[in-house]
């Protein structure tokens, strides 16, 4: 268990990178997806009475549509052929083993719920065209794992319109970021760049990282933002520059220089001219790889301060790090606590008992981002049912979202997302990991001097634990 948790360590934290950016080695079984046809749903229009003496009754409440006696049907269009294969079979195939399991202890107050997925193989006209046949001819009550940049940004507004709850959406586009919406059908839940960003300077200025290793922030020190001039990066730049602001920075202690991976030595140069005290890359796993060297070969020795999704040793060559260039990056899943640890068993178990999966193919699940990100999506979806059923309400669109937004619904193995009050920021409390190279603490047997990983330093805080500090 021990060794699994370490693998767990940092490829959950790379979760955020689902239906943006993947390498699918992984090899799946194929997913069985549902024909998508539906019982006629139990939904009619209001009935006209004619006029009496008798006081008008008051009007039932009727379930929304995909809703029967009997089943709950929902949906989402996802890559599970081509190049994103390795990303949209095992997202699918974890939230079919949450509704396997939650169907087979019995359902949400004895429905079953049925699910539906396309093939849009990372198109986004496709995309569209299949949530809206989803939508208007499945007529699902909700879509579940909304699945990929392309997508998701072009049926934000559709969703809106329609009413649909969509929980989950597998980009972290800043599209999906409402400060305030109540009733919004649309409801993120891994974090978007926008509080991804706001997180990691946070933690750059209140973490004692500076001089010995153990000093704060400097007064009047300066801050270097390295970003990538595409979603990414603008997303994270955003982040960094309203949480600067929180901290009441002046403009001229934050310099901001966009690079690629083609222009990322002279924006290093540009920071050492800058004289800076630490930096913040606002990019994703390539350019920050990249960043990362560029920092090696001009010995700019400052603190570095990343998003969720650069939490891979892959990415940071061991031969160039330095101690005096400490690396961190958010992480919002926590498998070191005894409540992690228990969140990690369940998804195990969930996974292993899923009757449609072989062995092998379970095996590699327990290991797989993609496949955490979608037992993470169904579960949240499953929690929203739960709360309709012992509020005792009627299973319609307003009272599912707004018993979504009831209060702070628990992330397995990570933080909390909370959609109260008209929240959409998806998740907004995160750990900080640190990178370690050298000797592998669980093999004590031999000693190692490569060994690398991102390691929890700090506990997963929200913004505002953290804002406190």
């Amino acid at each position: 268990m021990k060794k699994l948790l370490l693998v767990f360590a940092f490829i959950l934290v790379g979760i955020g990178v689902v239906g943006c950016t993947a390498d699918p080695t992984a090899t799946t079984a194929a997913p069985t997806t549902a024909a998508p046809t539906t019982a006629a749903p139990t939904t009619q229009g209001p009935t006209t009475v004619a006029p009496t003496t008798v006081a008008p009754t008051t009007e039932v409440e009727e379930v929304s549509q995909g809703v029967t006696d009997t089943t709950i049907l929902v949906g989402n269009t996802a890559a599970t052929t081509g190049v994103f294969a390795g990303v949209g079979v095992p997202f699918n195939d974890a939230i079919k083993a949450v509704f396997e399991a939650v169907n087979e202890a019995g359902g949400i107050g004895g429905r079953e719920i049925q699910f539906i997925t396309y093939n849009d193989e990372f198109d986004a006209t496709k995309g569209v065209t299949f949530t809206e046949t989803l939508v208007e001819q499945d007529e699902v009550f909700a879509l579940v794992g909304h699945f990929g940049t392309p997508t998701v940004g072009a049926t934000i507004d559709y969703i809106q319109t329609q009413g649909v709850p969509m929980v989950y959406a597998a980009t972290g586009i800043n599209a999906l970021y409402f400060e305030q919406s109540v009733g919004n059908p649309v409801m993120a839940v891994q974090p978007i760049y926008l509080t991804d960003g706001r997180i990691m300077t946070a933690r750059a200025l209140t973490t004692d990282v500076y001089g010995t290793g153990t000093e704060s922030f400097p007064v009047n020190g300066k801050i270097g933002v390295l970003y990538t001039n595409d979603d990414v990066g603008n997303s994270i730049k955003a982040g960094v520059e309203a949480e600067v602001e929180v901290f009441g920075i002046d403009s001229a202690n934050v310099v901001y220089y966009s690079a690629s991976i083609e222009t990322m030595e002279a924006a290093v140069t540009d920071l050492l001219f800058e004289d800076v005290d630490v930096v913040i890359l606002a990019m994703n796993q390539a350019p920050f790889a990249s960043a990362l060297a560029a920092m090696a070969n001009q010995s700019l020795e400052v603190p570095v301060f990343s998003s969720y999704v650069n939490a891979d040793p892959t990415y940071v060559d061991p031969s160039q790090y330095s101690a005096s260039r400490p690396i961190f990056t958010n992480a919002w899943v926590d498998v070191f606590s005894e409540e992690g640890q228990a969140a990690v068993a369940e998804f195990i178990a969930v996974i292993m008992a899923a009757d449609f999966l072989d062995e092998t193919t379970k095996t590699a699940y327990l290991s797989n981002s993609f496949a955490i990100a979608g037992y993470i999506a169904a579960t949240v979806f499953v929690e929203g049912l739960l709360r309709v059923e012992a509020n005792g309400d009627v299973l319609n669109w307003d009272n599912y979202i707004a018993a979504m937004e009831e209060g702070p619904i628990d992330i397995p193995m990570g933080g909390i997302v909370d959609f109260s009050e008209g929240k959409r920021w998806g998740i907004a409390s995160m750990s900080l990991l640190q990178y370690y190279v050298g000797d592998n603490p669980a093999t004590t047997e031999v000693t190692e001097t490569d060994w690398e990983t991102f390691m929890q330093v700090m506990p997963i805080e929200t913004i505002e634990e953290i804002e406190a500090k």
